[in-house]
């Protein structure tokens, strides 16, 4: 029998929240976090909003010494994986450290610590330039300092695939606890709210200009513009059920219960977007009818010829609003490698709660045939779920989240 593997802990780091209980009660409500940029002077830039975390101080963390050495990202998800071990009720040194691993997904690496060492380099010469930047910009750094940090020395990597990464990577995770691992932690997290970040965002063309926080961000509204980005995310510690309930784990949140991928064919080839088939797979995989899904949460785009994909998708595998629709990312903004596993802990916490978060400042424009929950949260008995993502370049992922009896 094919092992289950489930959920034991979080550590979760958005615009709206730090750690479960603060994320929890601004997404259950709608609270906005998307406002004008702060971190840099976006005045010059066509797109000027994020959702920013300001709440945040490294210092009151982390240790002195791995300040200098990390981008921000990287010291959101040292933190969270600290809240992570706490909410599971595990210290690093009670699993032997071989039998414990770190899948992360990362979408840009340390964009800010690498514009600032090579802004260095260009005004100031390659004596200046920190010894950390041949590590600290690099995709795969959360999952290499949060291993360093806890002494995490069993299968780990990284995942690179735009937005659908965090699933991705979630998936990969479900498959080491499989094979044999005791602990894994996943997830991801991005920070990429600097102007070299911000250019490589500009020219992808999906950026919405708008300025106005509560108009910006609408995916499946007739006004949809684009994007807002957002930086934060979320980490999981996965563990195998039977594990999980010999040690007594306190908080079983959920089951990973199945996961589908594709690619989607060429642009202009005529081809139809493989985002259905991963819906599909991932239900398959989790041995669920469509019917049985109690909500999905979205990708949402937030452009309408991807949006019109995404919902063609969902009305094509559940019928015409065959099924709860939300996306609370419109509350913080699309936070890349971070945005699924965010969604995932939002999905847990509706089943815990009964309660689906609401998609927030967005009208159903009547094209979309789908049951999107708009304005406030509705109560419902949640006990499967299905997040998707998506990334750059065709990536589509689905992941299944099933609850634990």
């Amino acid at each position: 029998m094919t092992a289950k593997v489930v959920i034991t802990g979080i550590g979760v780091a958005t615009p709206n929240g730090l750690g479960v209980d603060d994320f929890w009660a601004a997404t259950r409500i709608g609270k906005n976090a998307i406002g004008p940029v702060t971190r840099f002077d976006a005045a010059q830039y066509p797109s000027r909003l994020a959702g920013e975390i300001h709440s945040f101080t490294a210092e009151d963390h982390l240790p002195s010494r791995l300040i200098p050495q990390t981008d921000r990202m990287t010291r959101l998800a040292l933190v969270a994986a600290d809240c992570a071990f706490e909410d599971a009720g595990v210290k690093p040194g009670d699993i032997p450290e071989f039998d414990m691993g770190v899948v992360t997904a990362s979408t840009s690496g340390g964009f800010e610590f690498g514009q600032n060492e090579l802004k260095k380099l260009w005004s100031q010469g390659s004596q200046y330039v920190s010894a950390y930047q041949s590590f600290a910009w690099f995709y795969a750094v959360n999952s290499g300092q949060i291993s360093i940090r806890n002494g995490m020395r069993g299968p780990s990597g990284v995942v690179v695939s735009d937005q659908a990464g965090g699933l991705d990577a979630i998936a990969q995770a479900r498959r080491q606890i499989r094979k044999g691992s005791k602990l894994i932690f996943s997830g991801g997290f991005d920070a990429s709210i600097c102007p070299w970040g911000w250019v490589a965002q500009v020219a992808g063309g999906r950026m919405t200009t708008s300025d106005q926080p509560e108009r910006a961000y609408l995916p499946f509204d007739a006004d949809a513009s684009g994007y807002v980005p957002g930086e934060g995310g979320a980490l999981m510690i996965l563990e195998d059920a039977e594990a999980a309930r010999a040690r007594g784990a306190a908080n079983v949140y959920g089951e990973i219960a199945g996961y589908g991928a594709t690619i989607d064919p060429k642009p202009g080839s005529g081809r139809e977007s493989g985002l259905r088939r991963a819906i599909e797979t991932a239900l398959a995989d989790a041995e669920l009818a469509p019917g049985q899904i109690d909500v999905v949460f979205a990708d949402a785009a937030g452009s309408p010829d991807l949006d019109r994909i995404e919902a063609d998708a969902l009305t094509a595998v559940f019928g015409p609003a065959g099924v709860p629709v939300t996306a609370p990312k419109t509350m913080t903004g699309r936070l890349y490698s971070g945005a699924a596993p965010v969604d995932v802990v939002s999905a847990v916490l509706a089943m815990r709660e009964g309660l689906i978060p609401p998609t927030t400042n967005v009208t159903l424009a009547p094209e979309y045939d789908i049951d999107l929950v708009t304005g406030q949260a509705r109560t419902a008995s949640v006990r499967a779920a299905l997040v998707i993502a998506r990334g750059q370049g065709g990536f589509n992922s689905a992941v299944v989240v099933r609850a634990v009896d």
